[in-house]
């Protein structure tokens, strides 16, 4: 038997997706997870409803599936993930070409589903899908944040933290499975341990898991500015094996608008959370999320945003334009007054503003040798990435095929040249 598990959306959708993809391979079903192809009769989509884009990225999805059901390219549609946890009697009546929903949280049980009763599908010559490269550890799901315009709250409920010892057992476990680099997710990081520790615990956590042998690079993603744990710092210093890179969104730098946001911190306190980063960890990477076109959003506050990114020069930036989401504080109380047109040409500056400072700060690397791993081998080049670059969302390194380098395995090379994102190197030095 075999299945494609199709992901949208940010890398959280991706931890479920692997569960799922785990699940099925011990029940011997072969998996595989690529959104270009469809290897088999069955299809399951995790979806994702954080944002407008994102939801109807995965509506276009599901219908175009649901085409490929009534020509017969596919027997089966399975849909689970955070659009179907919060629409899911909607999506039931509007989509009844999906064999069944399920939602963020009930999602094994397609796994129980889909074992029983199958006949064997179609062959195919694709291999089946292989767990290579960087795995992601959900170290918590939900979120107590009350962020004005944010649905995740909404879908994932409030936040919940796994325990540290069932945590480090899924790392000690993937490490003897050859496992080396960990991506450690939450939708809130720095929230991790309160609810059953009754304190902040992510810099503890993170300094166990440096400890198991095996454990190549450790990487962490979602960190939130208010109340920012400092003794994490100590640890990313510290430990060799935990990436000098942090992944922390500040969503803007206004007062007025962090403050209409509810974000709960202010101008002054994040550019004092900056410097201490950086003086604290020399060289870490720094990567945040800003937004633009907020309700209330002045042309004046746009431009304390620019002169903020050109100012703190971050190494990795991305950015989004607001869109109204139903049940939010800001969808039941703010007028969406920003037109889209407006939203466009500020979004459109901000990135370019960004792209003429990367391209700088990738300029300075050239001639350093930096360790790095390799993910696939794509035409000419081989594809890695550096400890600074997480998978998908950041730049990579390009290294000519001509030096017959192993997926999975990291080598020191010298970068040679450089472009906006990317760098250029070799391994021959």
């Amino acid at each position: 038997m075999k299945i494609d598990i199709i992901t949208m959306g940010c890398s959280k959708n991706l931890v479920d997706s692997q569960g799922l993809a785990r699940l099925f391979q011990k029940r011997g079903i072969e998996v595989f997870m690529d959104p270009e192809t469809l290897h088999s009769d069955v299809a399951v989509v995790n979806t994702c409803g954080f944002i407008g884009d994102a939801k109807e990225e995965s509506i276009n999805m599901i219908l175009q599936l649901c085409d490929m059901k009534k020509d017969g390219d596919i027997k089966a549609l399975y849909v689970m993930g955070c659009l179907s946890q919060r629409y899911r009697e909607e999506l039931e009546k509007e989509i009844p070409q999906v064999d069944r929903f399920y939602g963020k949280f009930d999602w094994r049980d397609l796994a129980d589903e889909l074992s029983v009763g199958k006949g064997p599908l179609k062959q195919t010559e694709a291999e089946p899908y292989v767990f290579e490269g960087p795995t992601y550890i959900k170290i918590s799901e939900g979120c107590d944040r009350k962020c004005a315009y944010c649905a995740i709250p909404l879908i994932t409920g409030r936040h919940i933290s796994r325990t540290m010892e069932d945590i480090l057992d899924e790392v000690r476990s993937l490490a003897q499975t050859g496992v080396k680099e960990f991506q450690i997710i939450a939708q809130e990081l720095t929230f991790y341990g309160i609810d059953i520790y009754k304190k902040q615990m992510i810099a503890p956590l993170i300094e166990e898991m440096a400890k198991i042998p095996g454990v190549e690079w450790i990487r962490l993603h979602y960190a939130y500015p208010h109340s920012f744990p400092k003794d994490l710092l100590r640890v990313i210093r510290e430990n060799s094996n935990v990436c000098k890179y942090l992944d922390i969104a500040l969503q803007h730098i206004s007062d007025n608008v962090l403050t209409r946001m509810h974000r709960n911190v202010t101008k002054a306190e994040t550019l004092d959370l900056i410097k201490t980063i950086r003086a604290e960890v020399p060289g870490i990477h720094l990567r945040t999320t800003l937004m633009v076109g907020f309700p209330g959003e002045t042309d004046a506050d746009f431009q304390e945003l620019l002169d903020f990114v050109r100012e703190m020069r971050f190494e990795r930036m991305g950015a989004f334009a607001y869109s109204e989401e139903e049940g939010t504080f800001a969808e039941q109380n703010y007028e969406d007054d920003i037109p889209e047109e407006v939203k466009q040409e500020r979004l459109d500056r901000l990135m370019s503003l960004q792209e003429g400072i990367s391209a700088e700060i990738n300029e300075k690397k050239i001639g350093q040798t930096l360790k790095v791993v390799i993910d696939r081998l794509e035409g000419d080049y081989y594809i890695g990435r550096t400890e600074y670059d997480s998978p998908e969302v950041d730049g990579e390194v390009l290294i000519s095929a001509d030096e017959n380098l192993e997926k999975g395995k990291f080598y020191k090379a010298l970068i040679t040249d450089s472009d906006e994102f990317d760098l250029y190197a070799t391994t021959k030095n």
